[in-house]
């Protein structure tokens, strides 16, 4: 290797910048952009990624350190990969280490020692078989070893530690010529998916039939479109027959979901359509099962790989097309570290490897919908549900002046029992864990709050805590107030338990499941929930927002929304359309199938227009209203925003960092509208105060170039170890 290259590397550090290092002294594969590299940082051995090979450095040679090693012979990251994540450090101002590092599984990310072995494989050889009994005699465990494996004919890593055989018995097989091993590959479990051979697809409906018309066009290069259907149109099955083009030309495919819990049924009608070439890639899977899912992705193994936002950043040879089903959703914005939009950059990832990308919603975005109108996007829509299936009907129940049980009125109560008593199942959804979200006194007004946040403590009778659901602060139920110790308590409102409760009480001969973060720990959770939900039994769902996304579950054919007026009155300009795609999407998980479907909406404002105009009018007759006011005031789809964001212990020396960072950037960017800094909407968040500046700009180029010199500043400014600071580009709250 030529002694004036350096090595550009991203490292795993709150760095802005890459640092360079030159090669190994002993380094024999050829060093190569995408390549893992073991490099000193400190006093540490941390794992970076080489981002380009470059033949001098503004250093002086004295000052470079050398790389320690290459753990690779070739590089982990392919072209394209490395320049999706450079690109997305650039655009939303990220560390090159968040963007680039921690886009691999932890497995990668760690010291070799620590990196996991492919799983294998293991057959005994047809030479073994001629092998004299006795002549491992004096080897017994050797002997027992290679008896398995002609008993067993393949056998896997994890099937032989079973069975007692250690890899050194088997390696000892290996060297001796009886024994060889291959790459693991997972059998599809075809009884936990529940079919011998794959199902008849459903005969396409005349809407389904145009768009897939429409996309089948999309295959010789980059096109984006959004295909708006109502809940249960069959969104999916446009996906299915798309991707199965795709496949046949000898292509792979990506589809991206919002949440794990949608991946069980996803990956069941997936692998029903094309068997054991799909792969599932979320963080409910452990380090060992993303890494190998990880590596058959990148060589091409997996043919179809489903996954939430991170399975973005896989390395994907033969990419033929990429679906993001359920764009409008949330979840896909990155909220921590590395803030970026899974969404957005699929749309860049396509655009870059020239392939189509589908965006699918009931309940598509501004953003989309913006997109849409000026030509960028292409608009497919399936208007109606698939298999002759109605739309559920709409009531709005007035709860002005009712005494709730368990957040419930005495109508909603009467009509669960009504479609249980016909055999159907209800689904009961309320966004709020625990109990109650407030602890009283009727006594003295004492209030359960949070010392850390600016919120109250929800109750969780079940396991008797007070629990912070923003900082995580858990703390024993008090007996009596602390402040006037009257044992004179109250438990205020709702929350998924006590309705659970209510309608365990109820209705006590009908199953009652509740789905939150407290009940679904785990992939295995959803699966368990689904199997038992599809048998079609009655049965009552309680769950928050993990219910609203896209679950097909037949039998329901009610759905009671407990309470939507908390979007009905926020600040944030996102309140609206926010609170009408719950609506829908909550809604449109009644009546999927050939029984009719109805929803049940609580609120104290029956009246209230957003409500009128998305009852009456359906989905567009609400957006598009929205759409126009944001387009007047300059909000995005139709500007640019950002948010810088700095939390600390001190209110005061928060805001006067960025007054003083607000000033200079005045004088840089004199059009820019800055706005605060202001409180977050939750001011105080884990013993820190969170104040922010918001940065909006008709054009993109200006709001960059503003956070970049932002940033820099930033950067210089001495924060304590109880500071920090983020950069928020495209966030998903703002002013």
């Amino acid at each position: 290797m030529p002694d004036d290259l350096i090595l550009r590397v991203a490292v795993p550090a709150p760095l802005r910048q890459t640092l360079d290092y030159l090669p190994p002294p002993d380094a024999t594969p050829a060093a190569a952009a995408g390549m893992r590299v073991l490099v000193p940082l400190g006093k540490r051995r941390v794992m970076g990624v080489v981002v380009e090979v470059v033949s001098g450095s503004a250093l002086s040679g004295g000052k470079l350190k050398h790389a320690i090693a290459f753990p690779d012979p070739e590089p982990l990251l392919p072209p394209d990969i490395l320049d999706l994540c450079l690109f997305a450090a650039r655009y939303y101002h990220a560390m090159p280490g968040e963007a680039v590092v921690n886009t691999l599984p932890t497995a990668l990310r760690s010291l070799p020692k620590a990196v996991i072995r492919t799983p294998r494989q293991w057959c005994a050889t047809p030479e073994s078989g001629a092998l004299p009994a006795s002549a491992l005699s004096r080897s017994p465990r050797l002997a027992a070893a290679l008896a398995f494996l002609r008993e067993q004919g393949t056998a896997s890593d994890a099937a032989c530690r079973l069975a007692g055989i250690q890899p050194a018995h088997l390696r000892s097989l290996q060297a001796r010529g009886l024994a060889f091993s291959e790459p693991f590959v997972e059998p599809v479990d075809k009884s936990a998916v529940g079919f011998e051979t794959p199902p008849a697809p459903p005969r396409p409906s005349p809407a389904q039939e145009a768009a897939l018309q429409a996309l089948s066009g999309t295959s010789g290069g980059f096109c984006c479109s959004l295909l708006e259907g109502v809940t249960g149109s069959g969104k999916t099955e446009v996906y299915l027959r798309l991707i199965e083009g795709v496949l046949a030309e000898g292509k792979q495919a990506l589809v991206l979901v919002p949440e794990i819990g949608l991946t069980p049924q996803t990956r069941q009608r997936f692998v029903q359509r094309f068997g054991s070439k799909v792969g599932v890639l979320h963080s409910g899977l452990g380090d060992r099962e993303r890494e190998r899912t990880w590596r058959q992705a990148a060589t091409g193994q997996l043919r179809v790989l489903i996954g939430t936002r991170s399975a973005l950043f896989t390395p994907m040879p033969d990419l033929g097309v990429i679906v993001v089903d359920e764009e409008h959703d949330s979840s896909f914005k990155q909220q921590e570290g590395f803030r970026y939009s899974a969404r957005d950059l699929a749309v860049y990832r396509a655009r870059q490897r020239n392939i189509p990308v589908l965006l699918g919603s009931a309940t598509p975005s501004t953003e989309s919908l913006a997109n849409c109108r000026s030509g960028r996007f292409r608009h497919l829509e399936l208007p109606e549900r698939a298999g002759g299936a109605s739309a559920p009907s709409t009531r709005m129940l007035d709860i002005r002046g009712q005494t709730l049980d368990g957040g419930l009125c005495a109508e909603a109560i009467d009509a669960i029992g009504s479609q249980l008593g016909a055999g159907n199942q209800v689904l009961v959804f309320l966004n709020r864990r625990g109990w109650a979200p407030v602890l009283s006194c009727s006594d003295c007004g004492w209030m359960a709050d949070c010392h850390h946040c600016d919120a109250r403590l929800t109750l969780h009778r079940a396991r008797n805590l007070l629990w912070c659901h923003h900082c995580d602060t858990r703390m024993p139920a008090p007996a009596s107030c602390p402040g006037c110790h009257s044992a004179r308590l109250l438990a205020l409102g709702a929350g998924t338990e006590r309705t659970e409760h209510t309608l365990q009480r109820h209705f006590p001969s009908f199953p009652v499941r509740r789905i939150d973060r407290g009940t679904m720990q785990g992939i295995a959770a959803m699966d368990r929930l689904y199997e038992d939900t599809v048998s079609g039994e009655p049965c009552i769902l309680v769950g928050t927002q993990m219910l609203a996304k896209g679950h097909h579950f037949p039998a329901v054919t009610l759905a009671v929304i407990v309470d939507l007026d908390g979007g009905l009155f926020s600040a944030d300009y996102r309140a609206a359309e926010r609170t009408g795609q719950l609506l829908v999407q909550v809604g449109g998980r009644a009546g999927r199938a050939e029984r009719p479907g109805e929803v049940i909406v609580q609120t104290l404002h029956p009246k209230h227009p957003w409500m009128e105009r998305l009852l009456q009018g359906g989905y567009r007759a609400f957006i598009d209203p929205i759409l126009a006011e944001r387009e007047s005031r300059g909000l995005p789809p139709f500007g640019h925003m950002a948010v810088l964001r700095v939390e600390s212990p001190s209110e005061r020396s928060a805001t006067e960092l960025l007054d003083s960072l607000k000033r200079q950037l005045r004088k840089s960017f004199p059009d820019l509208e800055l706005t605060g800094p202001v409180p977050a909407q939750m001011a105080r968040r884990a013993g820190r105060y969170r104040i922010q500046l918001l940065l909006r700009d008709a054009r993109r180029a200006p709001l960059h170039a503003a956070l970049e010199q932002a940033c820099r500043l930033l950067d210089a400014h001495r924060f304590s170890a109880q500071e920090r600071w983020q950069v928020d580009v495209d966030p998903l709250e703002g002013g």
